[in-house]
Protein backbone atom coordinates (compact mmCIF):
# COMPACT_ATOMS: atom_id res chain seq x y z
CA UNK A 1 0.00 0.00 0.00
CA UNK A 2 1.77 3.34 -1.06
CA UNK A 3 2.63 5.55 1.96
CA UNK A 4 -0.03 8.67 2.54
CA UNK A 5 1.58 12.00 1.82
CA UNK A 6 2.92 13.96 3.99
CA UNK A 7 1.58 16.85 5.62
CA UNK A 8 1.42 20.11 3.59
CA UNK A 9 -0.26 21.98 0.71
CA UNK A 10 0.77 22.34 -2.91
CA UNK A 11 3.92 23.80 -3.64
CA UNK A 12 4.55 27.09 -5.84
CA UNK A 13 5.44 24.82 -8.41
CA UNK A 14 2.79 22.25 -8.62
CA UNK A 15 0.20 25.26 -8.96
CA UNK A 16 2.85 26.64 -11.48
CA UNK A 17 2.83 22.85 -13.38
CA UNK A 18 -0.98 23.07 -12.96
CA UNK A 19 -2.18 26.10 -14.51
CA UNK A 20 1.03 25.14 -17.52
CA UNK A 21 -1.35 21.69 -18.02
CA UNK A 22 -4.42 23.91 -18.66
CA UNK A 23 -3.12 26.66 -20.42
CA UNK A 24 -1.02 24.12 -23.07
CA UNK A 25 -4.03 22.70 -24.20
CA UNK A 26 -6.49 24.37 -26.91
CA UNK A 27 -10.01 25.54 -27.02
CA UNK A 28 -10.64 22.43 -28.49
CA UNK A 29 -8.80 19.87 -26.35
CA UNK A 30 -10.67 16.98 -24.76
CA UNK A 31 -10.95 17.60 -21.15
CA UNK A 32 -12.07 14.78 -18.71
CA UNK A 33 -12.88 15.54 -15.09
CA UNK A 34 -13.13 12.90 -12.62
CA UNK A 35 -13.98 12.01 -9.00
CA UNK A 36 -14.27 9.09 -6.89
CA UNK A 37 -17.04 6.66 -6.73
CA UNK A 38 -20.41 6.96 -4.92
CA UNK A 39 -19.74 11.38 -5.24
CA UNK A 40 -20.78 13.29 -2.22
CA UNK A 41 -21.61 17.05 -2.71
CA UNK A 42 -17.53 18.21 -2.38
CA UNK A 43 -16.48 15.74 -5.31
CA UNK A 44 -19.67 16.91 -7.15
CA UNK A 45 -19.44 20.30 -6.44
CA UNK A 46 -15.52 20.54 -7.02
CA UNK A 47 -15.69 19.00 -10.05
CA UNK A 48 -18.52 20.56 -11.77
CA UNK A 49 -17.78 23.97 -10.66
CA UNK A 50 -14.35 23.67 -11.99
CA UNK A 51 -15.57 22.13 -15.57
CA UNK A 52 -17.70 25.38 -15.59
CA UNK A 53 -14.76 27.45 -15.21
CA UNK A 54 -13.08 25.90 -17.47
CA UNK A 55 -15.87 26.52 -20.36
CA UNK A 56 -15.40 30.35 -19.28
CA UNK A 57 -11.67 29.85 -20.40
CA UNK A 58 -12.87 28.72 -24.00
CA UNK A 59 -12.57 25.16 -23.56
CA UNK A 60 -15.45 23.16 -25.76
CA UNK A 61 -15.11 19.33 -25.42
CA UNK A 62 -15.74 19.11 -21.41
CA UNK A 63 -17.29 16.19 -19.99
CA UNK A 64 -17.19 14.85 -16.16
CA UNK A 65 -18.47 11.59 -14.63
CA UNK A 66 -17.25 8.96 -12.03
CA UNK A 67 -17.26 4.94 -11.75
CA UNK A 68 -19.76 3.03 -10.86
CA UNK A 69 -23.77 3.36 -10.65
CA UNK A 70 -24.24 6.66 -12.54
CA UNK A 71 -27.07 7.90 -10.21
CA UNK A 72 -26.19 11.26 -8.74
CA UNK A 73 -27.99 12.22 -5.30
CA UNK A 74 -31.34 14.01 -5.31
CA UNK A 75 -30.53 16.94 -3.49
CA UNK A 76 -27.28 17.02 -5.35
CA UNK A 77 -29.42 16.66 -9.26
CA UNK A 78 -30.15 20.38 -9.78
CA UNK A 79 -26.55 21.46 -9.17
CA UNK A 80 -25.19 24.03 -12.09
CA UNK A 81 -22.97 22.13 -14.46
CA UNK A 82 -25.24 19.01 -14.74
CA UNK A 83 -25.21 18.90 -18.15
CA UNK A 84 -21.12 17.99 -18.15
CA UNK A 85 -21.78 15.17 -16.51
CA UNK A 86 -21.94 11.50 -18.66
CA UNK A 87 -22.00 7.80 -17.33
CA UNK A 88 -17.95 6.37 -17.32
CA UNK A 89 -18.67 4.09 -20.53
CA UNK A 90 -19.93 7.38 -22.47
CA UNK A 91 -16.59 9.63 -21.41
CA UNK A 92 -14.51 9.01 -24.85
CA UNK A 93 -11.65 6.47 -24.93
CA UNK A 94 -8.78 9.67 -25.23
CA UNK A 95 -8.47 12.61 -23.28
CA UNK A 96 -5.65 15.39 -23.75
CA UNK A 97 -6.04 15.98 -20.02
CA UNK A 98 -7.84 14.18 -16.80
CA UNK A 99 -8.33 16.07 -13.86
CA UNK A 100 -9.36 14.34 -10.62
CA UNK A 101 -11.27 15.43 -7.78
CA UNK A 102 -11.74 14.25 -4.64
CA UNK A 103 -10.08 10.65 -4.34
CA UNK A 104 -7.46 10.22 -1.52
CA UNK A 105 -6.10 6.79 -3.46
CA UNK A 106 -6.65 5.21 -7.46
CA UNK A 107 -8.69 2.98 -5.36
CA UNK A 108 -11.61 5.08 -5.09
CA UNK A 109 -11.46 5.43 -9.19
CA UNK A 110 -12.68 2.09 -9.87
CA UNK A 111 -13.00 1.56 -13.63
CA UNK A 112 -11.76 5.06 -14.41
CA UNK A 113 -8.45 3.85 -12.93
CA UNK A 114 -6.97 3.39 -16.44
CA UNK A 115 -7.41 6.61 -17.03
CA UNK A 116 -5.28 8.74 -14.57
CA UNK A 117 -2.40 6.64 -16.33
CA UNK A 118 -2.93 8.56 -19.81
CA UNK A 119 -0.54 12.16 -20.37
CA UNK A 120 -1.62 14.29 -17.75
CA UNK A 121 -3.20 13.58 -14.82
CA UNK A 122 -3.78 16.78 -12.79
CA UNK A 123 -5.47 15.79 -8.50
CA UNK A 124 -6.93 18.32 -6.87
CA UNK A 125 -7.84 16.75 -3.42
CA UNK A 126 -7.85 17.21 0.34
CA UNK A 127 -7.17 14.22 2.42
CA UNK A 128 -4.10 13.65 4.44
CA UNK A 129 -3.75 10.38 3.40
CA UNK A 130 -4.01 10.77 -0.30
CA UNK A 131 -1.35 8.36 -1.78
CA UNK A 132 0.14 10.91 -4.42
CA UNK A 133 -0.67 9.43 -7.47
CA UNK A 134 -0.93 11.48 -10.81
CA UNK A 135 1.27 13.72 -12.85
CA UNK A 136 0.59 16.61 -10.80
CA UNK A 137 -0.93 16.62 -7.46
CA UNK A 138 -2.51 19.59 -6.19
CA UNK A 139 -2.88 17.91 -2.49
CA UNK A 140 -3.87 20.62 0.38
CA UNK A 141 -4.63 18.48 3.50
CA UNK A 142 -4.99 21.82 5.60
CA UNK A 143 -8.27 22.62 3.11
CA UNK A 144 -11.44 22.22 4.62
CA UNK A 145 -13.00 20.91 1.31
CA UNK A 146 -11.58 19.85 -2.17
CA UNK A 147 -13.07 22.90 -3.67
CA UNK A 148 -10.66 25.22 -1.42
CA UNK A 149 -8.64 23.78 -3.91
CA UNK A 150 -10.71 23.60 -7.16
CA UNK A 151 -11.30 27.51 -6.50
CA UNK A 152 -7.29 28.59 -6.03
CA UNK A 153 -6.52 27.10 -9.42
CA UNK A 154 -9.51 28.67 -10.81
CA UNK A 155 -8.53 31.92 -9.23
CA UNK A 156 -4.70 30.92 -10.86
CA UNK A 157 -6.38 30.42 -14.13
CA UNK A 158 -7.32 33.72 -14.22
CA UNK A 159 -11.37 32.52 -14.33
CA UNK A 160 -13.84 35.14 -12.47
CA UNK A 161 -16.41 33.77 -10.12
CA UNK A 162 -20.33 33.75 -11.22
CA UNK A 163 -23.73 32.50 -9.59
CA UNK A 164 -23.47 29.15 -11.55
CA UNK A 165 -19.40 28.08 -10.59
CA UNK A 166 -20.15 29.87 -7.06
CA UNK A 167 -22.76 27.73 -6.16
CA UNK A 168 -21.43 24.62 -7.04
CA UNK A 169 -18.08 25.46 -4.64
CA UNK A 170 -20.71 26.81 -1.80
CA UNK A 171 -22.34 22.87 -1.97
CA UNK A 172 -18.96 21.53 -1.80
CA UNK A 173 -17.67 23.64 1.07
CA UNK A 174 -21.13 23.49 3.06
CA UNK A 175 -21.26 19.75 2.72
CA UNK A 176 -17.64 19.12 3.72
CA UNK A 177 -17.44 21.03 6.40
CA UNK A 178 -21.22 19.98 7.94
CA UNK A 179 -22.87 23.15 6.82
CA UNK A 180 -19.98 25.15 8.62
CA UNK A 181 -19.49 23.23 11.89
CA UNK A 182 -16.50 20.95 11.64
CA UNK A 183 -13.24 21.42 13.40
CA UNK A 184 -12.09 22.44 9.36
CA UNK A 185 -14.50 25.71 9.39
CA UNK A 186 -11.29 28.19 9.67
CA UNK A 187 -11.59 31.89 8.98
CA UNK A 188 -10.24 31.30 5.51
CA UNK A 189 -13.27 29.54 4.76
CA UNK A 190 -15.97 31.80 5.97
CA UNK A 191 -13.83 34.15 3.82
CA UNK A 192 -14.30 32.04 0.45
CA UNK A 193 -17.78 31.63 1.57
CA UNK A 194 -18.48 35.00 1.57
CA UNK A 195 -17.19 35.48 -1.99
CA UNK A 196 -19.21 32.80 -3.35
CA UNK A 197 -22.63 33.87 -1.71
CA UNK A 198 -21.52 37.51 -3.06
CA UNK A 199 -22.76 36.16 -6.45
CA UNK A 200 -26.04 36.27 -5.54
CA UNK A 201 -26.59 33.13 -3.78
CA UNK A 202 -29.36 32.44 -1.64
CA UNK A 203 -28.03 30.13 0.84
CA UNK A 204 -31.46 29.17 2.61
CA UNK A 205 -32.99 27.61 -0.57
CA UNK A 206 -29.35 25.81 -1.21
CA UNK A 207 -29.08 24.34 2.64
CA UNK A 208 -33.34 23.17 2.17
CA UNK A 209 -32.42 21.34 -0.80
CA UNK A 210 -29.28 19.76 0.21
CA UNK A 211 -29.51 19.24 3.69
CA UNK A 212 -33.46 19.68 5.06
CA UNK A 213 -35.14 17.57 2.22
CA UNK A 214 -35.85 13.49 2.17
CA UNK A 215 -38.29 11.30 1.15
CA UNK A 216 -40.74 10.31 3.77
CA UNK A 217 -39.90 6.77 3.01
CA UNK A 218 -36.40 7.92 4.13
CA UNK A 219 -37.59 8.94 7.33
CA UNK A 220 -39.14 5.46 8.26
CA UNK A 221 -35.82 3.80 6.57
CA UNK A 222 -33.32 6.03 8.82
CA UNK A 223 -35.73 4.97 11.91
CA UNK A 224 -34.93 1.25 10.99
CA UNK A 225 -31.50 1.58 10.64
CA UNK A 226 -31.33 3.95 13.70
CA UNK A 227 -32.75 1.07 16.18
CA UNK A 228 -30.50 -1.36 16.03
CA UNK A 229 -27.59 0.98 17.12
CA UNK A 230 -24.89 -0.59 19.39
CA UNK A 231 -22.98 1.03 21.69
CA UNK A 232 -19.51 -0.62 22.80
CA UNK A 233 -17.94 1.76 25.96
CA UNK A 234 -15.23 -1.01 26.63
CA UNK A 235 -13.95 -0.19 22.43
CA UNK A 236 -11.02 2.24 21.86
CA UNK A 237 -9.31 1.81 25.12
CA UNK A 238 -12.87 2.76 26.70
CA UNK A 239 -13.18 6.19 24.27
CA UNK A 240 -16.38 4.14 23.22
CA UNK A 241 -17.67 2.90 19.34
CA UNK A 242 -21.15 3.29 18.47
CA UNK A 243 -22.15 2.06 15.12
CA UNK A 244 -24.95 0.69 13.15
CA UNK A 245 -25.60 -0.70 9.44
CA UNK A 246 -28.13 -0.57 6.57
CA UNK A 247 -28.89 -3.19 4.38
CA UNK A 248 -30.05 -3.90 0.56
CA UNK A 249 -33.12 -5.00 1.81
CA UNK A 250 -33.69 -2.07 4.32
CA UNK A 251 -33.58 0.11 0.47
CA UNK A 252 -35.99 -1.98 -0.91
CA UNK A 253 -38.75 -2.51 1.95
CA UNK A 254 -38.85 1.59 1.87
CA UNK A 255 -38.17 2.15 -1.85
CA UNK A 256 -35.36 4.57 -1.76
CA UNK A 257 -32.07 4.75 -2.91
CA UNK A 258 -28.25 4.53 -1.41
CA UNK A 259 -27.69 8.20 -1.43
CA UNK A 260 -30.44 8.74 1.76
CA UNK A 261 -28.24 6.79 3.83
CA UNK A 262 -25.68 9.31 3.80
CA UNK A 263 -26.93 11.67 6.48
CA UNK A 264 -27.11 8.80 9.20
CA UNK A 265 -23.69 9.16 10.35
CA UNK A 266 -24.66 12.50 11.63
CA UNK A 267 -26.92 11.44 14.68
CA UNK A 268 -24.90 8.47 15.09
CA UNK A 269 -22.25 10.74 15.91
CA UNK A 270 -23.94 12.34 18.26
CA UNK A 271 -23.51 9.66 20.72
CA UNK A 272 -21.73 11.25 24.04
CA UNK A 273 -20.57 7.97 25.27
CA UNK A 274 -18.08 7.54 22.32
CA UNK A 275 -15.50 8.60 20.40
CA UNK A 276 -15.80 6.72 17.53
CA UNK A 277 -19.12 6.18 15.29
CA UNK A 278 -19.47 3.97 12.65
CA UNK A 279 -22.47 3.31 9.91
CA UNK A 280 -21.81 0.38 7.44
CA UNK A 281 -24.10 0.69 4.26
CA UNK A 282 -24.41 -2.91 2.13
CA UNK A 283 -23.37 -1.83 -1.63
CA UNK A 284 -23.46 -5.65 -2.53
CA UNK A 285 -23.17 -9.44 -1.18
CA UNK A 286 -20.89 -9.25 1.44
CA UNK A 287 -19.46 -5.68 0.77
CA UNK A 288 -20.02 -2.54 2.78
CA UNK A 289 -19.32 1.55 2.11
CA UNK A 290 -17.72 2.19 5.56
CA UNK A 291 -18.10 5.57 7.25
CA UNK A 292 -16.46 6.63 10.30
CA UNK A 293 -16.21 9.50 12.32
CA UNK A 294 -14.24 10.56 15.64
CA UNK A 295 -14.67 13.07 18.27
CA UNK A 296 -11.06 13.65 18.45
CA UNK A 297 -9.71 11.31 20.60
CA UNK A 298 -8.86 8.87 17.82
CA UNK A 299 -7.48 8.99 14.55
CA UNK A 300 -9.88 7.44 12.20
CA UNK A 301 -8.18 8.46 8.90
CA UNK A 302 -5.57 5.31 10.30
CA UNK A 303 -7.95 3.14 11.09
CA UNK A 304 -9.57 3.64 7.42
CA UNK A 305 -6.00 3.18 5.25
CA UNK A 306 -5.37 0.66 7.26
CA UNK A 307 -8.59 -1.39 5.99
CA UNK A 308 -7.41 -0.10 2.23
CA UNK A 309 -9.43 3.55 2.22
CA UNK A 310 -8.55 6.78 3.61
CA UNK A 311 -9.94 10.06 4.76
CA UNK A 312 -9.17 12.44 7.25
CA UNK A 313 -8.59 12.19 11.37
CA UNK A 314 -12.53 12.68 12.14
CA UNK A 315 -13.84 11.45 9.37
CA UNK A 316 -12.91 8.40 6.59
CA UNK A 317 -14.14 5.59 5.16
CA UNK A 318 -13.03 2.36 3.34
CA UNK A 319 -14.97 -0.19 1.44
CA UNK A 320 -15.38 -3.25 3.96
CA UNK A 321 -15.84 -7.17 3.15
CA UNK A 322 -17.73 -9.97 5.10
CA UNK A 323 -20.48 -10.15 7.46
CA UNK A 324 -21.32 -7.33 9.59
CA UNK A 325 -19.50 -8.48 12.54
CA UNK A 326 -16.34 -9.04 10.97
CA UNK A 327 -16.15 -5.83 9.38
CA UNK A 328 -16.93 -4.22 12.92
CA UNK A 329 -14.43 -6.88 14.43
CA UNK A 330 -11.73 -5.05 12.11
CA UNK A 331 -12.68 -1.56 12.64
CA UNK A 332 -12.94 -2.39 17.00
CA UNK A 333 -9.26 -3.94 16.21
CA UNK A 334 -7.59 -1.63 14.76
CA UNK A 335 -8.82 1.61 17.33
CA UNK A 336 -6.44 0.56 20.01
CA UNK A 337 -3.45 1.89 17.06
CA UNK A 338 -5.40 4.86 16.11
CA UNK A 339 -5.64 6.68 19.46
CA UNK A 340 -3.58 9.88 19.78
CA UNK A 341 -0.50 10.06 21.80
CA UNK A 342 -1.74 11.12 24.63
CA UNK A 343 -4.77 8.62 24.94
CA UNK A 344 -2.43 6.25 24.00
CA UNK A 345 0.12 6.45 26.58
CA UNK A 346 -2.69 7.01 29.21
CA UNK A 347 -4.13 3.57 28.17
CA UNK A 348 -0.55 1.89 28.60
Amino acid sequence: MPAPRAVGGPAQADWAAAVAAVRALPPTARVLLICHVNPDGDALGSMLGFGLGLRKLGFTRVVATFPGLFEVPEPLSGMPGRELLVPADQAGAEADIVICFDAASESRLGDLLVRVRRPVTVVLDHHASNTGFGDVQLVDPAAAATSVVAEELLSRLGVPLDASIAECLYIALSTDTGSFRFDATTPAVHELAARLLATGLRPGEISRRIFDTRPYGALRLHADVLSRTCLEPAAAGGLGLVWTYATLADLDRHDQRPYVLEPLIDPIRCTAEADVSCLLKQVGEREWAVSLRSKGAVDVSQVALALGGGGHRLAAGFTGRGAVDEVVAAIRGRLPAALGADQGEDQG
